[in-house]
């Protein structure tokens, strides 16, 4: 008798069995599975294993946990304790004087009809523009802000609160040498910031942007690091353009309408003053370091306007690559130098520099033995000091190095 046929019913036999043990085993365990899984996945504490096997969202499952997003609590606390101090500044004016005499035809133009419509005069004060700024002296309602926000001497000014309470603007002082005003408010219970240390600061370090961003959207945040510090850039509007020295860069957003608002530190410090943008760049924003607007800010508390010391000449700052073009045996300092028109004379007839025998092509190596240079202009460096103050000039001139006494006046326009 053949026994293949009887070898292959067995092994048939055996494998239908198999199956159906396994399918009935798999069907057994996947239940067990779907019942109890989620309360021993839930009690598992390592992160990896849960997120590999997540318990689900089973309302039966008492031990789940939900996972929750911390914020930058040093950011949070940062923007509390400033936002209260910022504020937002209206700019408004009366535009019917434009429209008058704009279209002095009558409905015949040399005798032909001339039935053109001519635009509604607008009626009343309309708001043509806004910025920012920020109190910096609570109890005299003094407010820093830019002074392009501000140079318009035809229009009227208010600041709106963080709480919504609008309060009118006087324009106490503009700064004709760096992009700064200083507005007075009567109002009570204003918050004042508390002004930081712009000489600290280190590229990379983390800075927040405060603003009236589009003059639309009030107190808006934005977070960036310090890009770099001690720029020198020509910013420019409609109110023309000026040269900015030591200047903080960063990619903290800074839009139309930031202007004048505060660029601070995690500690909620104000470390500058948001000015101007890169148009040609992405986040490439610029703010006037604080420090030089500390001395502006007492001068106004104390006498009511800006007070500045004057030395009374043009120069450029010198490095290498100027020095190598002119063969100069000096390439750090200020080059006392014309200007680009006829009139823009090296010296300033009558200045503090002319008085003391100053000369065009003299070059300033220092201040009280500070060194003049890129981080150290000659304009930082005369600020720090008073019409009155006598400072020592280390010049070179002509192959030699110099010192000269020079007492500084007050500026007048």
């Amino acid at each position: 008798m053949d026994n293949k046929p009887r070898s292959l019913l067995f092994i048939v036999t055996t494998i239908l069995v198999v199956m159906v043990f396994s399918t009935l085993t798999g069907g057994v365990a996947g239940f067990l599975a779907g019942v109890y899984s989620p309360q021993i996945i839930g009690q598992i504490k390592n992160p990896i294993v849960r997120n590999l096997f997540p318990a689900g969202e089973s309302k039966s499952v008492t031990n789940s946990q939900t996972l929750q997003i911390v914020e930058d609590s040093a950011t949070v606390s940062a923007v509390k304790k400033v936002t209260p101090a910022v504020v937002s500044i209206v700019v408004t004016k009366d535009l019917s004087a434009i429209y008058q005499n704009q279209f002095p035809f009558d409905d015949f133009w040399f005798g032909f009809p001339f039935n053109f419509s001519l635009p509604q005069a607008p009626q009343g004060k309309q708001k043509i523009g806004g910025g920012t700024g920020f109190v910096v002296d609570a109890d005299k309602g003094l407010i820093v802000t830019n002074r392009h926000v501000v140079d318009d001497d035809q229009a009227e000014y208010s600041i709106i609160t963080n709480d919504g309470e609008n309060f009118p603007a006087k324009v106490l002082a503009r700064d004709q040498f760096n992009d700064l005003a200083i507005l007075q408010v009567e109002a009570k219970n204003l918050v004042a910031v508390e002004l930081g240390d712009s000489d600290s600061l280190a590229l990379g370090q983390t800075v927040i942007a405060i603003g009236n961003a589009l003059g639309e959207y009030t107190n808006t945040v934005t977070r960036g690091v310090v890009s770099g510090i001690g720029r020198t850039i020509v910013a420019g509007g409609t109110t023309g353009s000026e040269k900015l020295e030591g200047i903080i860069q960063t990619d903290a957003a800074i839009n139309p309408g930031n202007s004048g608002g505060p660029l601070i530190n995690l500690a909620g410090q104000v470390i500058g003053i948001n000015t101007a943008i890169d148009r040609q760049g992405q986040l490439v924003g610029f703010a006037i370091p604080i420090n030089s607007v500390k001395k502006i800010i007492e001068s106004v508390e104390i006498n009511g306007r800006i007070i500045r010391p004057y030395l009374g000449v043009r120069y450029i700052l010198l490095n290498k690559e100027i020095a190598e073009k002119n063969n100069l045996a000096i390439n750090y300092g200020a080059l006392i130098t014309r200007g680009d028109n006829i009139s823009d004379l090296a010296v300033i007839p009558g200045s503090p520099a002319d008085k003391a025998n100053l000369r065009e092509n003299d070059i300033i190596l220092s201040v009280n033995d500070k060194e003049v240079n890129a981080d150290n202009s000659l304009a930082k460096l005369i600020q720090q000091f008073s019409p009155g103050d006598e400072i020592k000039l280390k010049i070179w001139r002509q192959g030699e190095e110099k010192e000269v006494m020079v007492k500084l006046e007050e500026y007048k326009e």
